[in-house]
């Protein structure tokens, strides 16, 4: 029998280097090899056996063209933190999208609670999985590191107000690339006056990994989240995470965490930045919280999701395509 066919539609591109695209492309290696996949920036008319479209909102479109042309195939809409805790609420375009998909995926399991209850049953959780890396001896416990482009979802804001209250001895990098320009003005001037601080820009997504790997702590200070693989390639390299206390973060970290600061609270994140420079045992028992989480997070963990996702839609759709070769780690 035929390989089921896929279109992956990513309105992020791989220069955008963002978490959406990186989504795409792990499904995109995690399909592969049970079924014939592209990924595009728009679905343009490809005979496929089923889309999945990231972004409610901005695959819009395609998923209203595919699903006029091809009525009945199955529609996965992977659910972006932009999604569930702004777009659905106000945008026409992003509430269709919801109506139209056949299965809705949370990449954290709170994003069912942000959905009305007649839409519930269509959603499936996609937890990400990262490889781990190995995280060498940290020599003090001072070198954080923050990642995520520079825009307000992201609130960079919070982490350079909160550098102007640590101690003396923290290092502080933040990487990222300048989507918004009078945030980048903000982070030169935080650099001229003060040292400890270095935004590095865009780099590559090894050298983000690696970054991770080395701090001390992973600082997140999103505003907007739908489960950020930043947070989770930390905790599969046994970085602990200080985390905005949203519904992104505390579904991947758990409501128990010790690590969270109210989001856009800057005082707050300096208090914590600053325990885990101090006190030895704070630090460990943020590291002992996220070491039993890794185990959930791992690529062969998201791949048997994907793949069974797919096999599930297929189903929907009554399509007779087999998913074999299923493989985990």
């Amino acid at each position: 029998m035929l390989r089921p066919s896929v279109c992956i539609v990513s309105p992020a591109r791989r220069a955008d280097n963002n978490g959406n695209w990186h989504t795409a492309e792990r499904w995109l290696a995690h399909l592969a090899p049970v079924a014939d996949v592209m990924v595009v920036p728009e679905w343009t008319g490809q005979a496929v056996d089923v889309l999945i479209a990231l972004h409610a909102r901005r695959s819009a479109a395609s998923i209203e063209r595919f699903h006029e042309a091809r009525p009945g195939r199955p529609i996965i809409l992977v659910l972006t933190g932009t999604d569930v805790y702004r777009d659905i609420d106000v945008d026409p375009a992003a509430q269709r999208s919801l109506q139209l998909a056949h299965r809705l995926v949370g990449l954290q399991p709170r994003i069912a609670e942000r959905l009305d209850a007649h839409l519930r049953d269509k959603v499936r959780i996609v937890v990400q999985g990262a490889e781990p890396m190995h995280r060498p001896h940290v020599a003090a416990p001072a070198r954080f590191v923050a990642v995520g482009h520079l825009r307000a979802e992201k609130d960079p804001l919070t982490l350079m107000r909160a550098v102007r209250r640590l101690p003396p001895g923290a290092e502080v990098l933040h990487v990222g690339g300048a989507l918004d320009e009078s945030l980048a003005a903000e982070a030169r001037a935080l650099m001229a006056d003060f040292p400890n601080y270095r935004w590095a820009g865009a780099v590559p997504h090894d050298e983000a990994r690696a970054h991770i790997a080395t701090a001390t702590a992973l600082v997140h200070m999103s505003r907007l989240e739908g489960g950020a693989n930043v947070v989770i390639e930390a905790i599969v390299s046994g970085t602990p995470v200080l985390a905005s206390r949203i519904d992104g973060n505390v579904g991947l970290l758990g409501e128990g965490y010790g690590g969270y600061f109210p989001a856009g609270d800057d005082k707050a994140l300096a208090a914590l930045m600053t325990h885990c420079m101090t006190e030895p045992h704070y630090l460990a028992g943020l590291v002992a919280q996220c070491a039993p989480l890794a185990a959930g997070y791992t690529l062969g963990a998201e791949r048997e999701r994907v793949q069974a996702l797919l096999a599930d839609c297929l189903e929907v759709g009554h399509i007779a395509r087999p998913v074999t070769g299923q493989t985990s780690t």
